[in-house]
Order: C-alpha cells, then sequence, then structure tokens
C-alpha cells in the first residue's frame, strides 16, 4: 500500500460540484424565461447572479491550484475543466443578456428544444462532475451528453433554416440570431466539460 506524505488536496470537488450544479440550476430559469417573452431586467437579474456567482467559484479554483501542493489530478485539466464549466454560464447569460436587450416578445419555433436540451445536459453535467471522485460509471453519462449535444446540433440547424426562411423580418433575425447562437453555445460548453472529464478518467484509468 502506498502513502502519501502530503495528502491530495479534495477541495477541488466541491467547487467542481458547484458549478455544475449552478449551471444546472440557471439553465431551468434560463428556460422559463424564453418560454415567458418578453424578458424583463428583473427576471434576468437572476442569471447575472449565477453568472457571478459562478465566476467567484472559478475563482476560487484559482485560488486553490496557487496554494495545493497536491492536486486530485494535472493542474492543467483542473484549470480547463473549471473553465469549461464557466463557459456554460457565460454563455447562458450572453442569450439572456440578447433577449433582453433586443427586446425579443415573439417566440421563435424550435427554441424550446433548445432550451429543454439546455435543462437535460446541465442535469446529466453534475452526475458526471460527481463521478471524477472514483470515475466510475462516467462512460453511460459522457454517451448520453454526447447524444444530447447531437440532438441539439439538429435542433439549432431547424431553428436557423426557420430563422431564414422569408417568414420573419431582417430585425428578427438579427435578433433571435445572438439568442440561438448562444444557447448552442452553452450546450457545447457542457459537452467540452465532458470530454475534459472523460481526458482525466483516461489519464487515471
Amino acid at each position: 500500500m502506498r502513502f502519501r506524505l502530503i495528502p491530495r488536496d479534495e477541495s477541488f470537488y466541491p467547487l467542481f460540484d458547484e458549478q455544475a450544479q449552478i449551471a444546472a440550476d440557471t439553465a431551468q430559469v434560463l428556460r422559463t424565461l424564453m418560454s415567458s417573452l418578453p424578458i424583463v431586467a428583473e427576471q434576468a437579474q437572476a442569471i447575472v447572479d449565477a453568472e457571478k456567482k459562478a465566476d467567484g467559484v472559478l475563482r476560487q479554483v484559482r485560488q486553490r491550484l496557487e496554494t495545493s501542493i497536491v492536486t486530485p489530478f494535472d493542474r492543467e485539466d483542473i484549470q480547463s475543466l473549471a473553465n469549461s464549466l464557466d463557459d456554460v454560464l457565460d454563455e447562458m447569460r450572453a442569450a439572456a443578456d440578447s433577449a433582453l436587450q433586443h427586446q425579443i416578445g415573439t417566440p421563435l419555433p424550435g427554441v424550446d428544444n433548445l432550451t429543454r436540451i439546455l435543462v437535460e445536459i446541465t442535469a446529466k453535467n453534475v452526475l458526471l462532475v460527481k463521478g471524477l471522485r472514483n470515475f466510475r460509471d462516467l462512460t453511460p453519462l459522457i454517451d448520453e451528453i454526447e447524444r444530447l449535444e447531437s440532438e441539439a446540433d439538429g435542433v439549432f440547424r431547424t431553428v436557423m433554416a426557420e430563422l431564414f426562411s422569408g417568414r420573419h423580418d431582417a430585425l428578427d433575425i438579427l435578433r433571435w440570431k445572438d439568442v440561438v447562437e448562444a444557447i448552442e453555445s452553452a450546450i457545447d460548453a457542457v459537452e467540452d466539460a465532458s470530454d475534459e472529464v472523460q481526458s482525466i478518467a483516461v489519464k487515471h484509468s
């Protein structure tokens, strides 16, 4: 049996958990907002607050990296995972900000499917990140996240086709394009985090 003179710093795990949970909670909020347009500033503030909270957790991860002697896995992997998890929040805030600033009031067919996938994929990501502690049962979650991201790609193409179908005026196209792309980017960021987890698991298998 091997013993460590200096134990590994396990405090990163709850920080990753918190990042993932904030993203999952915020996805629910964004879905609700996008289903009851137009968004008002007071409603959007909940997503702004969540994004700021997530930034605070990211700072804690970076501070721990500066002070920890023995980390649970490679420092660059810790930083990359934390960044990917934070990107999810950044993109959701971008979507809410765009919808608010452009005063979007008319729903766009298919966006509800994108936000549904965002809610589902962030929920799966919460479970995946919890699995970092022992690297068990990660493959089914990674596969499900990949499936959801692929589904989102198809929905995104359908939404963009609708947007440029000629049934929408130029201003609506410009307003909605930013929102749709930000939601898609949030979904992609979850898959990026999943890829980071998979890479870490492979290194430690």
